[in-house]
């Protein structure tokens, strides 16, 4: 991240801390152990965790410093919940957490306006949607609603885009030297699935053209949450080897999303 100085909500951002792995470990037993100034030390030694979060969602036209101030917020509610136990690196709990406290509140303060035939034909594609789904007792593809409702498969897929937060399916959201965070790994989160519905068919269409091996790596990251490490000593191979497949095959999938 640049080291520029951008003041967002009275912070000089070129002089935010940057915590290493055992610092945090060490705040985190801290707080835990009832030290309430470990807590401080953690916000500001992971705002910039924000403001690569709040990065991808400035173009929306939202102030800056309103998306910095309801970042926080998810960031604080993560360090409260953060377990230590869990063996997951905090970046990775807490990047969810901040993206679903931004997302709610665009969701509460949405100021895109959606013209009349555009909303028409993605609550006709969700009608179409829900038809195929009790129909064939599986989620429809896009080309299935598509041919429905007799509209090009781009418009509706640019219909039912328009009506959710538009982020990348494939954005890394964070990455701090270890295994990068997409917005694909919200894809399993409950409380994110009507918003997430056009990424998921997408991810569906394009992981079938995955080999098994690529299908497993993708299903046990993204579905299930585990660990690039996690993965290797699952099905045996080196977290090297399951970085590289998991590369291949998110870039086998975003050309497919974007043909």
């Amino acid at each position: 991240m640049t080291r520029n100085k951008v003041e967002i909500c009275g912070v000089d951002t070129s002089k935010l801390p940057v915590l290493t792995n055992k610092e945090m470990r060490e705040l985190f037993e801290r707080l835990q152990g009832g030290e309430h100034a470990a807590r401080e030390k953690l916000v500001n030694g992971n705002l910039r965790l924000v403001l690569s979060v709040i990065q991808r969602f400035n173009n929306r036209g939202e102030y800056v410093d309103d998306l910095f101030q309801v970042g926080c917020i998810g960031l604080m509610k993560a360090i409260d919940n953060f377990d230590l136990g869990q063996n997951v690196k905090f970046s990775t709990y807490a990047v969810p957490m901040i993206i679903g406290e931004i997302r709610r509140y665009l969701r509460d303060n949405n100021p895109i306006r959606v013209s009349r035939s555009l909303r028409d034909i993605a609550y006709k594609a969700l009608q179409v949607r829900d038809q195929l789904t009790n129909r064939h007792s599986r989620e429809p593809t896009i080309t299935e609603i598509s041919s429905q409702l007799n509209v090009a498969k781009e418009d509706v897929v640019f219909a039912l885009d328009a009506i959710q937060d538009p982020v990348s399916l494939f954005e890394p959201i964070y990455q701090d030297g270890g295994d990068p965070i997409y917005v694909m790994d919200q894809i399993s989160d409950e409380k994110n699935k009507d918003t997430t519905w056009v990424e998921e068919i997408a991810l569906r269409e394009g992981m079938q053209r995955l080999g098994d091996r690529e299908k497993m790596i993708i299903s046990m990251r993204f579905y299930e949450g585990k660990t690039q490490m996690e993965v290797a000593e699952e099905i045996g191979i080196s977290q090297a080897q399951v970085s590289r497949l998991e590369k291949a095959a998110i870039a086998h999938m975003q050309k497919h999303v974007q043909t």
